[in-house]
């Protein structure tokens, strides 16, 4: 149900954050249902309970998930899961943006391609997003 990338330079307990906000956001989890105990989660993920735990600490102070004493973890209501989400794409967007900026494309066709993908509804694939990072432009000289 759950991948996470071991590969990835995104640490592993913010892969799992996603796909836990993901898996809320298309309706596979629901308000109030039981997240899996942190030790089962680990288990069938692969990885160490302490990257669970992490992760259910960061859910649950951005109010994405609650905890009760002795029973375990739940998702909270979907505000809270769309309010985090919104804040998370927009950053996203902003490092974007700047990174548009920096690299010399003019606004008009950054607003261009953001109206596009809006009015067109389409979701590029992850390879046709950006073009990877020489060390030059990693650096900020690009």
């Amino acid at each position: 149900m759950i991948q996470l990338d071991l590969q990835s330079r995104v640490p592993i307990y913010e892969q799992l954050k996603s796909k836990i906000c993901e898996l809320a956001m298309a309706g596979a989890l629901k308000p109030n249902d039981q997240l899996p105990s942190v030790r089962s989660f680990a288990r069938d993920l692969g990885i160490n309970p302490n990257t669970v735990q992490k992760t259910y600490q960061d859910l649950e102070r951005e109010g994405i998930i609650y905890s009760v004493a002795g029973k375990g973890s739940f998702l909270s209501d979907t505000l809270h899961l769309n309010a985090h989400l919104e804040r998370h794409y927009l950053s996203k967007l902003s490092g974007l943006a700047a990174l548009a900026k920096r690299s010399g494309i003019p606004l008009g066709a950054a607003l261009e391609t953001v109206q596009k993908a809006y009015d067109d509804n389409s979701i590029p694939s992850a390879s046709s997003q950006t073009a990877p990072m020489t060390s030059h432009e990693e650096r900020g000289n690009g």
